[in-house]
């Protein structure tokens, strides 16, 4: 975990389609990409950025979004979402993310995301 430095990147990808439009989940009337798929993948380009980095047993949970959507994307087009780890602060880690398509930015915001021990952490779910 030493090694967890501001400046790690990564960019993860989808393609949007029926299932992550808004209309299927939910959360809006029109088949354009869905707000909260938005978010999973921003989260998604997060916590692929620093496993690598993490100690064995180790795994990161989110906790705070604070994202702007501010352009829809139509089914058909590919969207990345890219995470750069701007602070580490002990355990909790934070990350500017920045969603695009074809047409350019369609998101941004930042993303908090705490690190924690596996077995500890379902152990509480589970009393």
């Amino acid at each position: 975990m030493e090694n967890l430095k501001p400046g790690i990147t990564y960019t993860a990808e989808t393609i949007v389609s029926e299932d992550n439009s808004a209309l299927r989940l939910g959360s809006g009337q029109l088949a354009v990409f869905a707000t909260p798929m938005m978010i999973a993948l921003m989260e998604n380009a997060s916590l692929n950025a620093v496993a690598p980095y993490l100690d064995e047993g180790a795994d990161t949970v989110g906790t705070a979004v604070n994202i702007v959507h501010s352009k829809a994307t139509p089914v058909g087009d590919k969207v990345t979402a890219t995470a750069i780890l701007t602070g580490v602060d002990g355990r909790k880690l934070t990350f500017d993310v920045i969603a695009e398509d074809s047409n350019g930015e369609i998101g941004i915001g930042t993303h908090e995301r705490f690190i924690v021990d596996v077995e500890k952490f379902m152990g509480k779910l589970k009393k």
